[in-house]
C-alpha cells in the first residue's frame, strides 16, 4: 500500500472525527435536538469502524505530522467564528470534504468500505438540511409564546400595516390564513410576509397552502381536520417545512399524533368568531393534549388579553390569536399585553 495514501486517509479520518464531533456537540447543547444527536454519534460509530478497515495501524504508522507541509498553512477566515451556527457549518463543510477523500483513496484499500463511506456522506448531506434548517425552525417554534393569524377581512385597517405592528411588538409567529384569495395575490402576501418575519426574526405559516409556502420559503404549513393529511404537505412543501395540525377533541389529538406533526394547535379554549361551528373545548383539552404529546401545544379560538388570563398555571403551550389582535385599535398594545401574560405565568411551547 502507497505510503502517501495512507497518510492520506490517516490525516482524513482524524479530520472527519473531529468534524462530527463538533456536530454533535452542536446537536445537543446548541439545538438541544435529541435525535439529531443520536444520528450523529451512530455516524461517529459507523466512522471509527470503517476506520479500523480503511485505516488501521500502518496508517497510524505511516503518520509524520511534524514533516507535514500542511499544518502551517492557514487562511485568516479559518480563525473567525460569528456564531456557534457558523462553527458548526464549518466543521460540516470540513466533515464532507474528508468523507469525500476517505471514498477515493479508500478505493485503493477496500472498494466495498469505500461504498459505506459513500453512504456515509449521503446520511451527512441529510443531518446538514436538518441541523441548519429544519431543527432551528423547530427550536423556535418551542420557544415561541405568541402565534398572531393574518386574514384581511377580520383586520382593522391595511393588513400589511398591522403586520409590521406586531411583529415590531414581538409576535414570534405570524400565519397568513386567507381561504378566499386568488393565488397570485396569495402568494405575493406571503413574500410580503417573508421578508418582514425574516427582518422580526419571526416564523411564518401559510394555512392550508404547502404550495404557496415552498414558493414563499415559509417556514411551515398549518393545515386544518379536513385539509390535506401531514405527510401530503411534506411532499409538497418540502422535507424542511414545518406542519401544524388543529385539533378539537381527544380524538382528534390521536389521530393528528399519528400524522407525526411538529406542532398541536388546541382548541377553541373559547368562543371564537372565526371557528362558530366548533364547539368549546376549553382547558380540558389543553391538559389531554400535554399528557399525550412533548410537541409544542398552541392553544387557539377565542383568546384575548382578558380570557388568556384564565389559562394561567396550565401545562406550557403557546396562543395563537387572531380577531383580539388584528381587529384592535393599537394591535401591538394587544401583543405586548399577551407576551407579558404569557411571561408571567411561564407559559411557552418550549
Amino acid at each position: 500500500m502507497d505510503p502517501a495514501a495512507l497518510r492520506i486517509l490517516d490525516a482524513n479520518f482524524n479530520r472527519a472525527r473531529e468534524g462530527v464531533r463538533v456536530l454533535e456537540e452542536h446537536a445537543r447543547f446548541a439545538l438541544e435536538d435529541s435525535e439529531l444527536t443520536e444520528r450523529l454519534k451512530e455516524l461517529r460509530h459507523d466512522l471509527a469502524e470503517l476506520a479500523g478497515v480503511l485505516a488501521g495501524p500502518r496508517a497510524l504508522e505511516c503518520r509524520d505530522t511534524p514533516g507535514d507541509v500542511g499544518t502551517t498553512i492557514s487562511t485568516p477566515s479559518e480563525m473567525h467564528r460569528g456564531s456557534v451556527a457558523e462553527v458548526a457549518a464549518a466543521a460540516a463543510g470540513r466533515l464532507s470534504e474528508s468523507l469525500r477523500c476517505i471514498e477515493e483513496y479508500g478505493k485503493l484499500v477496500d472498494a466495498s468500505a469505500a461504498v459505506r463511506v459513500e453512504s456515509l456522506r449521503y446520511r451527512l448531506y441529510a443531518i446538514e438540511q436538518e441541523m441548519f434548517v429544519t431543527s432551528p425552525r423547530r427550536r423556535r417554534l418551542r420557544e415561541a409564546l405568541l402565534h398572531v393569524l393574518i386574514t384581511e377581512s377580520l383586520t382593522r385597517g391595511d393588513w400589511l400595516t398591522v403586520c409590521r405592528k406586531v411583529l415590531a411588538a414581538g409576535a414570534d409567529v405570524i400565519q397568513l390564513r386567507e381561504k378566499q384569495l386568488a393565488d397570485r395575490e396569495l402568494l405575493d402576501r406571503a413574500l410580503q410576509l417573508r421578508e418582514l418575519t425574516r427582518a422580526h426574526d419571526a416564523l411564518l405559516f401559510i394555512n392550508d397552502r404547502p404550495d404557496i409556502a415552498r414558493l414563499a420559503g415559509a417556514d411551515g404549513v398549518h393545515v386544518g381536520q379536513t385539509d390535506l393529511p401531514v405527510s401530503e404537505v411534506r411532499r409538497i412543501a418540502g422535507p424542511t417545512m414545518l406542519v401544524g395540525k388543529s385539533t378539537h377533541s381527544a380524538e382528534e389529538i390521536a389521530a393528528a399524533l399519528e400524522e407525526k406533526p411538529d406542532y398541536l394547535a388546541v382548541g377553541p379554549m373559547f368562543a371564537s368568531p372565526t371557528k362558530p361551528e366548533v364547539s368549546v373545548q376549553g382547558l380540558a383539552l389543553l391538559a389531554q393534549a400535554a399528557r399525550v404529546t412533548d410537541l409544542p401545544i398552541v392553544a387557539i379560538g377565542g383568546i384575548t388579553a382578558t380570557n388568556a388570563e384564565q389559562l394561567r398555571a396550565r401545562p406550557p403551550f403557546a396562543l395563537a390569536v387572531c380577531q383580539a389582535v388584528v381587529a384592535a385599535t393599537d394591535p401591538a398594545a394587544v401583543v405586548l399585553l399577551l407576551r407579558a401574560g404569557m411571561k408571567k405565568h411561564g407559559g411557552s411551547a418550549a
